[in-house]
């Protein structure tokens, strides 16, 4: 396991691990850095691709059609479904911990997806580890998070206890820890947790691709592990140096693309991070061009829709991105059309976008109606409420413009939407 840790500023960032190497005090921003890179590409395990294009080794359990059969549902965001199939694929084979994993991976990325948390724009900078998030933690999903990981590793350990050297345990087992890792990381807010178990799955992939170099699926989460290590600010990465971590970019995106390429259950995945990988970096031509093979093969899944329209915003086509969002809040209006939207999150990209066009009316109205829908989050509401009161002060309707700050600061006065709409009742927001 690396030897990176969180710590208050009288603690060792390597003693906690209880490894023998010097005291090291990397700057919190990095570690913040650090950490939010590592949890985000595990966030970003969406959905699972079609058949590849070659063989490669891999559970055959993943090769079963009702296994496909779930993560068809899967792809189209139809998490009822999909748990559906899958308890049907556990109670077949209860002992199998990729089996287990399976529901684990659809109960979280449900439950994520209803507390918004897999909207990707949120995570297009740091500021979602700093700021004051709120997010209403199911305590029954979070029983049933905690019994069915302890089942995965349980399991897998088990089969390791007869074959140290069992590669599909070894991935069921990262995969388990991976999926724990988002959850305890976004939803808990456990950063500490998160990243000792978000290592232990790079651990547990690293092994299984040391032992059998054509485990494809596994080099998701080394690629990963390769990037962000890369991405790091060079005096940090001289620091963890020290505790033997390294990584490259590069290095790191070729270990991707393969598993992209070759991947029989994270080709999506890995298609996934690389794409907010480059959004990240700016690279939205690039980002595009990935999601755009995406929403060609899922042209049902919301996120990839609305992450096409995100992409398009950001890479400077504000008319072409107003017509995508329209779109999306279009087909969600059409039975049957997505299984599961949050239409809410469409309709603030398209405000946010007619707000860059200078087109202040029709950007109000989105902002409104994102606030309004019956899955907006108290999150989102707020956002879409102080959106709207800075176009109304930047179209000089004061009166509502303050309206609408009083509204944000009623219902989330502790909140940093509250502490912004104190600020413009006070100092107008064009004139910050």
């Amino acid at each position: 396991m690396w030897g990176v840790y969180f710590c208050s500023p009288r603690e060792s960032l390597i003693n906690r691990m209880s490894l023998t190497k010097p005291v090291l005090r990397p700057p919190v921003a990095a570690i913040r850095n650090f950490m939010v890179l590592l949890l985000l590409v595990l966030l970003v395990v969406l959905t699972v691709p079609s058949a590849p294009a070659q063989q490669v080794d891999t559970d055959p359990l993943n090769h079963d059609p009702l296994v496909r059969e779930g993560f068809a549902y899967f792809y189209n965001m139809n998490y009822v479904a999909a748990l559906g199939i899958f308890r049907r694929v556990q109670a077949s084979h209860p002992n199998d911990p990729i089996a287990t994993d399976y529901i684990l991976y659809v109960t979280i990325f449900q439950e994520m997806f209803r507390l918004d948390l897999l909207d990707t724009t949120f995570y297009a900078h740091d500021g979602f580890l700093t700021g004051k998030h709120t997010v209403v933690e199911d305590p029954k999903v979070r029983d049933e998070v905690r019994d069915l990981t302890q089942k995965v590793f349980d399991q897998a350990d088990a089969e390791l206890s007869r074959n140290p050297n069992d590669v599909n345990a070894l991935f069921a087992r990262g995969w388990g820890r991976s999926l724990e890792a988002v959850y305890v990381g976004l939803v808990e807010r456990g950063f500490v947790s998160a990243l000792k178990l978000a290592l232990g799955a790079k651990n547990d992939s690293e092994k299984a691709l040391q032992l059998d170099p054509n485990y494809v699926d596994a080099k998701l989460v080394v690629g990963v592990y390769q990037y962000v290590v890369g991405s790091l600010p060079f005096a940090f990465k001289l620091l963890i140096g020290i505790a033997g971590i390294h990584g490259s970019k590069a290095e790191g995106l070729r270990t991707l693309q393969d598993a992209a390429d070759r991947g029989v259950i994270t080709s999506v995945e890995a298609r996934t991070v690389m794409a907010l990988f480059l959004r990240r970096e700016a690279k939205y031509q690039q980002a595009l061009a990935i999601n755009e093979s995406l929403v060609s093969e899922y042209p049902h899944d919301f996120l990839f829709c609305l992450e096409r329209a995100n992409l398009t915003k950001d890479s400077g086509e504000g008319m072409k991105a107003i017509d995508l969002y329209r779109q999306v809040i279009s087909d969600a209006k059409r039975p049957g059309y997505f299984a599961s939207a949050h239409v809410e999150l469409a309709y603030f990209g398209l405000g946010d976008t007619l707000r860059g066009q200078h087109l202040y009316p029709e950007s109000v109205q989105a902002f409104r109606q994102g606030a309004i829908q019956p899955t907006t989050s108290p999150e989102l509401k707020l956002r879409c409420l102080l959106a709207a009161g800075e176009v109304y002060d930047l179209m000089h309707q004061y009166d509502q413009a303050r309206q609408q700050f009083q509204a944000v600061v009623a219902e989330g006065a502790n909140t940093s939407q509250g502490e912004l709409a104190r600020k413009y009742m006070d100092s107008p927001y064009r004139a910050h």
